[in-house]
């Protein structure tokens, strides 16, 4: 890949994108196209079309999507299904009208049946019944990977589709009612901390596995991605650790970070979700790429993050 070449990040505020931008630069990629929701609605086609028209990135990197947890899942199931489906299906399709060679499309890996096998491969998409805690998000990104490997069987494009794993870092959503396990995890044992080391309340059992993996790693892989794409067999392949642990273990590791004394009482009226989601990573290891953070330490640098952040973070829940 040219490093005078031409990146749009679309979604480059957020934790994927930022990461990904920050990662872009520090390896001599300067020529970075990016703007902001209220510059460009990638939910309003005509606006998309447009802007790809106007700009001819030679890359397209969509890390742009709306997300959240189990709870934001469960509340909001039209907007997490209608905002993932326009923005994707306008971005494919304005990088297609316009001849854009190269379009990197990140998913999730809730794109996966509840009960498939373990580890999850890329071959078990549409093999079984998704998990309805998140089966919204999970159809719109199935539906993005649709979209590229139609264009990719119909007209010969070579657009990929990564699914990472569950992602944390900085710059992740800490809020409450829409924030994902591990950051939710980090602001209850903080702030419990704050207050006496109250008990912390966590859904489920903790008997659920999950995997999770550093923002930074994504990056990397996706620039990984993006230099080899010529060489892929493959046009979906997943990122993340290859390892997992249980919910309880997790909570156990970020009570320690955190330094919180107290209990954790787990309820288990509340849903656990599928019961285990690990990623089977060998067809970008084998590539050549690995993560590299290990847990603890990814843990420990997001708390960081968050304790340097955290009045910003309370003055946008404020305002919002």
């Amino acid at each position: 890949m040219n490093k005078n070449a031409k990146i749009y990040v679309a979604g480059h505020r957020g934790m994927v994108g930022s990461a990904i931008v920050e990662n872009l630069k520090a390896n001599g990629y300067e020529n970075l196209l990016t703007a902001t929701s209220s510059e460009l609605d990638l939910r309003n086609q005509k606006a998309t079309n447009a802007f790809i028209a106007e700009q001819k990135p030679d890359v397209v990197i969509i890390a742009a999507a709306r997300v959240g947890g189990i709870l934001a899942n469960n509340e909001y199931p039209w907007q997490f299904l209608y905002d993932n489906l326009m923005i994707e299906a306008n971005l494919i399709n304005a990088a297609h009208e316009n001849d854009i060679q190269d379009l990197i499309f990140l998913g999730s890996s809730c794109i996966y049946p509840k009960h498939a096998d373990q580890p999850l491969k890329e071959e078990y998409l549409l093999t079984g019944p998704l998990e309805p805690t998140n089966e919204w998000y999970a159809i719109a990104k199935i539906s993005g990977i649709k979209l590229c490997q139609a264009l990719n069987k119909q007209y010969g494009r070579k657009y990929i589709s990564m699914m990472p794993t569950n992602l944390y870092g900085p710059r992740d959503n800490f809020d409450l009612k829409t924030s994902h396990v591990l950051p939710a995890m980090i602001r209850k044992f903080h702030e419990a901390k704050e207050n006496g080391h109250a008990p912390v309340p966590l859904w489920g059992t903790g008997s659920p596995m999950r995997e999770f993996l550093h923002v930074e790693d994504l990056a990397e892989s996706v620039l990984f991605i993006m230099e080899y794409e010529d060489e892929l067999e493959y046009d979906l392949t997943n990122a993340g650790t290859g390892e997992d642990l249980t919910i309880k273990k997790l909570a156990e590791t970020v009570q320690q970070v955190v330094g919180h004394e107290g209990d954790i009482d787990w309820d288990s009226s509340k849903p656990d979700g599928t019961p285990r989601k690990l990623m089977d990573v060998s067809r970008i290891n084998e590539l050549g790429w690995k993560a590299d953070i290990g847990l603890e330490e990814g843990i420990r640098d997001t708390y960081q993050w968050f304790l340097d952040h955290l009045d910003e973070i309370k003055e946008v829940e404020i305002n919002s």
